[in-house]
């Protein structure tokens, strides 16, 4: 198998106003990130309009979200919206769904959508991936799973599967599930592109900000010590070399980094690079 050229994406949903929202899409680019990606939350920007906006005031940089959540949306509105994302951004919006994240029953419950139980979420993700795949120009489809069933849809339907492992996941438990994947894909594994997500970029670990609590379930410094995989700890150097292993040994490629470490780690995109 020849490797994966990397890929870099900024993971961003929120900002102060339009004008603020506008200059960090604009700002990624500039760093030399591929992709801005916003999550399905309450929390944050609504993924579509969002994107919109992002594509508006950039011209290479690619636009996905990370991830819809399948139950807040029916199947033919996914396909809708994306069909219009990838007409308005010239063929750079990238879909990524999943079945809902921990939460996402909450939000679906505010939206007065259904959630489901997890097989009706699994037939929505796979339900819509149909929808979408039907367009004359689909986008690219990400599928965020860490579950046997839903490896499997990934490994069948994907072109990109984002490894949906909480942050203190280490790296032997990384392994296993992308040998699952690797088992249920067979010879299509290596049409598949693996995402990574980044929680914290930081010098030591000492300095991984502890407000990050909040986000990531727990002590991050903690999760660091231990081995998280969602932590880049060290030079720009260090953490590049360790990139590139991760590539060659787990066939991962390409990193998401939270917005809030935009440029902290873009260094080492430019190491990377060369």
């Amino acid at each position: 198998m020849t490797e994966r050229e990397f890929r870099f994406g900024v993971v961003a949903g929120r900002a102060p106003s339009g004008a603020e929202w506008a200059a960090t899409a604009r700002r990624a680019e500039e760093l030399g990130y591929d992709t801005i990606l916003v999550p399905d939350t309450r929390n944050t920007f609504a993924p579509f309009p969002a994107l919109a906006a992002a594509a508006a005031v950039t011209t290479s940089l690619h636009i996905g979200t990370y991830v819809v959540s399948a139950p807040n949306r029916a199947p033919g509105l996914v396909a809708w919206e994306s069909e219009t994302l990838q007409e308005l951004s010239d063929g750079r919006f990238e879909l990524g769904i999943g079945g809902g994240r921990p939460g996402a029953a909450e939000d679906a419950a505010s939206l007065g959508a259904d959630f489901g139980t997890p097989g009706e979420r699994l037939d929505r993700v796979a339900s819509t991936i149909e929808a979408v795949r039907k367009l004359e120009n689909a986008p690219p489809v990400m599928v965020a799973a860490s579950r046997p069933r839903m490896l499997r849809l990934a490994a069948a339907q994907a072109d990109i599967v984002a490894l949906g492992l909480p942050p203190q996941t280490t790296e032997p438990l990384l392994a296993r599930t992308v040998s699952q994947l690797r088992d249920a894909a067979g010879e299509r594994f290596d049409e598949l592109e693996l995402h990574l997500n980044v929680a914290a970029v930081a010098a030591t670990v000492d300095a991984i900000p502890s407000w990050l609590s909040r986000m990531v379930g727990g002590d991050p410094r903690d999760m660091a010590w231990n081995g998280g995989i969602a932590f880049l700890v060290g030079s720009a150097e260090r953490i590049a070399d360790l990139l590139c292993r991760r590539r060659e040994e787990f066939d991962v490629s390409y990193i998401g980094v939270s917005g809030l470490f935009m440029e902290q780690f873009a260094p080492v995109i430019k190491i990377i690079r060369g």
